[in-house]
């Protein structure tokens, strides 16, 4: 384990499951709500502020990941995605990624295509069973509970960024 996790140099991730809990809300006029985890969005913005590529692959549109994107200062945001492999194959080429530097985390039948291409396929602990099959790691958190953020603990510390990260956070003036 984590010998994949330092090799990766790109987390992408997936929103629905795996950013929130899988919930789908909406008002009586169809507008649609997500409730997102904060710590999983520290984890994300300190693989930013490490040099870590971070992106979203998502089959969904929606204003509130656009939002969530941004605030957190991600990379790279595909969206109304149908084609999970185009998007990440098209990721791969801007970045010049390979397979095994890149960690990503889903949930669902839809990300299993992603999971068996990169070198650390993840999920929640709440993800389907067809998708632990094919996960290296398996977080102990629920989507939108915590599970990103340990999958960025997991890969800053296997990069050797952890310490220096958490410091600079924690030593602020």
């Amino acid at each position: 384990m984590n010998k994949a996790a330092a090799k990766i140099k790109a987390l992408v991730l997936d929103v629905d499951g795996v950013l929130t809990d899988g919930s789908l809300t909406f008002d009586e006029e169809g507008k649609e709500y997500k409730t997102f985890n904060a710590k999983d969005g520290q984890g994300i913005v300190m693989l930013n502020k490490t040099g870590f590529v971070t992106a979203i692959i998502t089959a969904r549109e929606n204003g509130t990941v656009r939002h969530r994107f941004k605030n957190l200062g991600m990379t790279k945001l595909y969206e109304g995605s149908k084609n999970k492999i185009a998007s990440l194959k098209e990721l791969m080429k801007e970045f010049n990624l390979q397979p095994e530097e890149i960690a990503y985390m889903g949930d669902d039948l839809p990300d299993i295509c992603v999971l068996k291409t990169v070198g650390l396929p993840c999920c929640p602990a709440d993800a389907t069973e067809e998708v632990k099959k094919y996960a290296k790691f398996v977080s102990s958190k629920n989507g939108g509970r915590g599970a990103v953020r340990e999958l960025c603990d997991l890969i800053l510390k296997a990069s050797g960024k952890y310490e220096e990260i958490t410091s600079a956070i924690i030593n602020r003036v």
